[in-house]
């Protein structure tokens, strides 16, 4: 038999969807692959079923649906404080990893390198190995996350060309600053390189942090692909909606990989989604609130199991130090928290490229009830605390 393809021998299945399984099955409350167990605005369920009935039900126009790429284009207007032409700045994709994907694609060849930071969300590598390029990672230094200019400058000077940035980050909750998306432009220019954003948390950002959109920064709309999706914001993340914004000649090419990896988004779904885009401001401002609220009580409770973390900024996980139990293998701990004490957690190494094991990221995109449950569970732990592996299979 022929050999299979080697591209893939440098990465395994997603340990973020792998978890989810495992949750599955030993009945955990599943705090691992970040969906919520709510369910979306009742504007977007109701419109999904008059589509049901009146569609449309066949293709759409490729790179999106007239109506969901001027009221996208009217929406992120507003947001990012420029002009967003929706028959010449936007792509419609299957979710933002396809808009990840396609991103890349698109402004790399194969060989090209392209920073990461460290800790990242495990697709951008699998995104690297699949178009062929290089990752070279800059690590962002706890507690506050942040990066040594001088080193990001050194990875800018390998000839890189592009950067991904996720901001809000996954898995830290990171809010990058005004000051070190500005750093990043600079570099950016100078170097004459890419940005390409993951800002799928774009509205869930607590105070007093504030998001602040890369391309709407002097001179980078031309050179920053800036990629979404609707799935955080309105709770959809089943119906694999995203898109890219970009400068039109990006864009035409954008197009171009999208059509031949997935043709194009659900049609239903989008007509069904334009509810939520013309959601006012109250809509986002409560979103925020209720995020809050959840990251408040998940937080407190952590807090009263004595376990330490990063508080995060943006986004809706939380980063834990497992040190204390003294397993130095956070994927078996992982396995054993499901098992044993009936909570799923991501095994925090499957997002670092340095040697980190002392971490697990849960996330609070839960109903309260949810959350409550899933604290009382981990009272268990107290039980634990200072043992080996040996004691605690």
């Amino acid at each position: 038999m022929p050999e299979l393809s080697n591209r893939l021998d440098g990465f395994t299945e997603s340990i973020i969807r792998k978890m989810t399984r495992i949750a599955r099955q030993y009945d955990a409350v599943n705090l691992s692959q970040g969906f919520p167990d709510f369910d979306p605005p009742r504007e977007l369920t109701e419109e999904l079923r008059k589509v049901a009935d009146d569609g449309p039900h066949q293709y759409e126009i490729t790179w999106g649906s007239e109506l969901f790429r001027e009221k996208l284009a009217l929406k992120q207007s507003k947001l990012m404080g420029i002009p967003v032409n929706p028959a010449e700045n936007i792509v419609v994709t299957c979710g933002s990893t396809e808009a990840m994907m396609a991103a890349m694609m698109t402004v790399c060849n194969p060989g090209d390198k392209v920073i990461v930071f460290s800790p990242f969300y495990e697709n951008y590598t699998a995104d690297a190995i699949l178009t062929g390029v290089t990752p070279v990672y800059v690590p962002l230094a706890p507690p506050e996350f942040m990066f040594d200019p001088e080193e990001l400058r050194r990875a800018f000077e390998q000839g890189v060309k592009a950067i991904v940035l996720c901001n809000p980050s996954n898995p830290t909750g990171k809010v990058f600053t005004r000051e070190e998306l500005e750093e990043i432009a600079r570099l950016a220019v100078e170097f004459d390189t890419f940005v390409i954003t993951d800002e799928v948390y774009e509205h869930i950002v607590y105070e007093p942090y504030v998001h602040t959109y890369m391309a709407s920064l002097p001179g980078m709309f031309e050179r920053t692909l800036s990629c979404s999706s609707l799935s955080k914001t309105y709770s959809i993340t089943g119906w694999r909606l995203g898109y890219i914004i970009g400068p039109a000649h990006v864009i035409e090419v954008c197009r171009k990989v999208h059509d031949f990896l997935t043709v194009g988004a659900a049609a239903p779904l989008q007509k069904a989604a334009v509810k939520g885009l013309e959601m006012d401001d109250a809509y986002y401002e409560e979103l925020t609130q209720v995020y809050e609220r959840k990251r408040t009580l998940f937080l407190d409770g952590l807090d009263r199991l004595g376990l330490k973390y990063y508080k995060p900024q943006g986004a809706y996980y939380v980063l834990v130090d497992i040190s204390e139990f003294g397993e130095p293998d956070d994927y078996k701990f992982c396995e054993w928290l499901a098992r044993e004490i009936g909570v799923a957690a991501v095994p925090g190494s499957s997002f670092f490229r340095e040697d980190v094991n002392q971490y697990i990221r849960f996330h609070f995109a839960k109903k309260e009830e949810t959350l409550v449950e899933a604290l009382k569970r981990l009272e268990k732990l107290e039980a634990y605390r200072g043992a080996e592996l040996s004691n605690i299979k």
